[in-house]
């Protein structure tokens, strides 16, 4: 391995970037940003690219299975669209005669995006178009396995980006073979790291020397309480369970069912096709899945039927079997089942009321996925309330399918997006959804205004009405 030959790779490959954002700023306007944003989201959602891409990608990584991918693909990009489609996201956007104060935005620069194996096409699409929406340029890492997939997707987008005139080296991505090296010494030289992906690349970006946007671990925890639509809880718990084989950060991995409704809850399960374990079975499964703490390929994101086969599960598993429901009682670092998964499979706990179900979906998300985001099925919106101020959680996804809400959706208000910022909880540097807006640079003209200054009294009359010196 020629390191050395390495860093000179990115360091080209750096410059071009330069060189075509600087023209790409300087000559743009909204409108031609839009246009590439477009450009981009096409060479994805065009049905036969998208189709053969995410088979490709199934193939290459070994993760999901190719009809959600491409469902994922289509969506995710729609959405953003949608998101972006009246946004000013470049020059001048506001002016405030009472501050004063005028706000324009610009590019940050040269942006490094790392993308993980489990979404290497719409991860990567969603990272670009929000960086071309305001300006920037984009280098995209992709994982090893991933790299490929990407790879015949950027042959695209550079043709789509050459028919409408724009240079191609505003999205590239590091050579193949990736390399920690090449990693490095782009994460070194960009003006902004986007990372997604495992917690090490995460602490890596972060320890780079360049501003960072980070998201945490995901493992989110779903509680049904007695009031709740249980037929539709487990309906949408099945289908997000289910989707893309749980290769998504926001699959259900832990529900938590009252004692009122968990026979019930069980039940509804089952008919969404749901096969609950036995203590000996949940054992094999443990074994398999894990292996000094650490998860193993062996159930990784795989189909149920190489799920059932591999646990010696088929020869009783019902026909209609989508998924496998672990009852299970122990929680943290001692029970990893309580954690993330990443498997179509999800531990299943009781508790005798809210309360309890809070303070064991609270126990769990301190062991992983602090400041992700948590479920709730219920028809009492106090409750969402309640779980809002109690929780280390930046997203509290009500009555809906968990993978698909959190990342935003066509019936919630939430910007589309793959990357979910988790706050300081889980030691990132944004609490919301990856979006535009972490993208650019705001710049204000501030302008003299009739001063305001107050009195003492206007600010620490209370004070100094309460204290008792």
């Amino acid at each position: 391995m020629d390191i050395e030959a390495d860093i000179l790779e990115i360091d080209a490959l750096v410059e071009k970037a330069k060189q075509a954002q600087a023209v790409y700023e300087a000559q743009g306007s909204q409108k031609t940003f839009d246009l590439a944003c477009q450009a981009v989201a096409w060479a994805l959602m065009k049905p036969e690219h998208n189709s053969s891409l995410s088979k490709l990608a199934v193939q290459k990584t070994g993760l999901g299975n190719a009809a959600d991918k491409t469902r994922k693909n289509h969506n995710k990009t729609l959405g953003l669209l949608r998101d972006l489609k009246a946004v000013t996201a470049f020059g001048h956007v506001e002016d405030n005669a009472e501050t004063g104060l005028s706000t324009y935005l610009r590019p940050k620069g040269v942006i490094a995006a790392i993308v993980p194996s489990t979404n290497p096409l719409a991860t990567p699409v969603n990272n670009i178009i929000n960086a071309l929406k305001s300006g920037n340029a984009i280098i995209i890492a992709p994982s090893p396995k991933g790299a490929e997939p990407f790879a015949t997707l950027l042959t695209i987008i550079h043709q789509n980006l050459r028919s409408i005139g724009l240079n191609p080296d505003l999205v590239q991505m590091v050579p193949m073979p990736p390399s920690k090296a090449k990693t490095q010494r782009l994460m070194e030289l960009a003006d902004l790291l986007v990372v997604t992906g495992s917690q090490n690349n995460v602490r890596a970006g972060y320890s780079s020397g360049t501003p960072a946007l980070g998201v945490g671990q995901g493992n989110v925890v779903t509680i049904i309480d007695e009031s709740a639509n249980i037929a539709d809880a487990a309906e949408k718990i099945a289908a997000s369970k289910t989707f893309d084989n749980a290769t998504s950060c926001s699959s259900e991995n832990t529900v938590i069912a009252l004692e009122e409704v968990y026979d019930e809850a069980v039940a509804a399960l089952e008919a969404e096709g749901g096969l609950v374990l036995s203590e000996e079975e949940t054992q094999r499964l443990m074994t398999t899945h894990w292996h000094n703490g650490n998860l193993t390929g062996a159930l990784l994101a795989k189909d149920i039927d190489v799920v059932l086969k591999r646990l010696e599960l088929t020869h009783r598993a019902p026909e209609n079997t989508r998924f496998l429901v672990v009852p299970s009682t122990k929680v943290g670092a001692d029970a990893p089942i309580s954690g993330e998964k990443m498997a179509q499979f999800f531990a299943l706990y009781k508790a005798k009321d809210f309360q309890e179900a809070v303070k064991l979906a609270l126990t769990i998300q301190d062991y992983q996925g602090a400041g992700h985001s948590l479920g709730l099925h219920s028809t009492k919106d106090a409750r969402a309330h309640e779980l809002a101020m109690a929780a280390r959680t930046c997203r509290v996804i009500v009555n809906q399918a968990h993978c698909f809400a959190t990342g935003g959706f066509f019936n919630n208000g939430l910007p589309f997006s793959l990357s979910m910022g988790c706050g300081s909880w889980g030691g990132n540097s944004i609490d919301g959804n990856l979006n535009w807006e972490h993208f650019v640079n705001r710049v204000r003209i501030v302008r003299v205004i009739e001063e305001n200054k107050p009195a003492l009294e206007d600010v620490l009359s209370e004070f100094w009405s309460a204290s008792t010196k």
